[in-house]
């Protein structure tokens, strides 16, 4: 009998599933809350008839799915309480018949796989969501899709029907990515091409990875003049594009490279880390109490910073320590990285570029849509864009 299943990620054993315990290093308990946290939500989904509810609803229909994204929280504590808060909010809602959690992954394999489509789609999109919110941007249609879909994963459909709904998801999820695209942009301006150091400044540091733009905005805003660099890791990179963001001088660049080398890279690291969303891999001791977590991030022993009612977050604390830690002792030199080029860049000089082509001066255009994986030999996209 299987300890746990799962197989929502690019890297799951053997190409099929983790069943022992994950390879990103969840281990049972945390895999069986998680689909707890899943079932109740497709219990409140019956509870609530499909339908955004209250606001209460929304916000456990996202945070609850956004929880049990891949690498974001470790912690059984925060699921339990996750799955109680869930639970509590169907008993308000009137009750209804509760969603076994083994029949998630149960079933024929085609119908699974579709099922499992439009569950992982959906906990993609409440990310997107949740990172849109904290800036001020909701959608009616977003937020109701999440009761709808949770509903629909609970129900037997024909592959058709099953097909046709992950197709309205699509678009859905299509409007969601919209949606934070605006609040991004509305934000902090529309990214432009941006060379990006490498270089380590001597002096204390935050090192801070994930997606949450908002986080590092509070982050950036509450160590100005206070001695404290700030580097973005990982998927936090495309910051630098941003205006409002690239123009705190103490954001002095990325630090290491793809997540799945945090481990190699954050080891006796003397600053302090902060994980916005995923992806946090099971801390070495070396540096474990560095760690601090935020929003729905988790792992046991560490250290949690909770916005308040009006959404904000004190990070005093975390500078405290990372000006206690020192930093980099002295400057070493990297070489540049490059990003900003999102849509508005790349329109914005639309008219050259037709007429490149039209002249024949640009004859091949390459779209990289996509990364390399972790695993060794996983290079497609590198080998592609060296060999173009």
């Amino acid at each position: 009998m299987n300890d746990m299943f799962c197989f929502q990620c690019e890297q799951t054993a053997g190409g099929k599933a983790c069943t022992r315990v994950g390879v990103c290093g969840k281990k049972p308990d945390v895999a069986k809350l998680q689909d707890r946290i899943t079932a109740s939500l497709i219990t409140l989904a019956r509870a609530v008839g499909g339908k955004a509810h209250c606001a209460d609803c929304e916000r456990a229909f996202m945070e609850g799915l956004f929880m049990t994204v891949t690498n974001v929280n470790f912690d059984p504590r925060d699921c339990q309480a996750m799955v109680d808060r869930i639970d509590a909010l169907v008993a308000q809602a009137g009750g209804a018949p509760a969603y076994d959690a083994d029949q998630l992954f149960a079933g024929n394999e085609d119908v699974v796989s579709l099922r499992s489509t439009l569950l992982f789609g959906l906990r993609g999109m409440a990310a997107y969501a949740h990172h849109a919110r904290v800036l001020g941007k909701t959608d009616p249609e977003v937020s109701g899709w999440f009761a709808k879909g949770m509903q629909a994963l609970g129900e037997d459909h024909s592959v058709e029907e099953w097909l046709g709904l992950i197709m309205e998801f699509g678009q859905v999820n299509l409007k969601c990515m919209g949606l934070l695209d605006a609040a991004n942009t509305g934000a902090y301006g529309n990214p432009v091409p941006t060379p990006v150091s490498t270089t380590r400044v001597k002096g204390p540091f935050v090192v801070v990875t994930g997606h949450d733009l908002h986080d590092l905005k509070m982050l950036l805003e509450q160590t100005e003049g206070k001695g404290v660099n700030v580097y973005t890791h990982g998927e936090m990179l495309p910051a630098f594009g941003y205006p409002e963001l690239n123009k705190y001088t103490h954001l002095k660049g990325n630090f290491g490279t793809a997540w799945q080398n945090q481990q190699k890279e954050f080891d006796n690291l003397p600053g302090v880390i902060l994980y916005t969303t995923n992806c946090i891999m099971p801390p070495k001791p070396t540096y474990l109490g560095n760690i601090y977590t935020t929003a729905e991030v988790g792992w046991p022993e560490t250290k949690h910073i909770a916005a308040d009612a009006s959404g904000n977050k004190d990070f005093g604390a975390m500078i405290q320590h990372a000006i206690q830690l020192g930093g980099f002792q002295e400057e070493v030199p990297g070489e540049p990285l490059l990003t900003g080029f999102g849509h508005a860049a790349v329109l914005s000089v639309a008219d050259k570029l037709i007429e490149a082509v039209k002249s024949g001066a640009v004859k091949h255009i390459y779209l990289v849509g996509g990364c390399d994986g972790a695993k060794s030999g996983r290079n497609f996209y590198t080998k592609f864009v060296e060999e173009s």
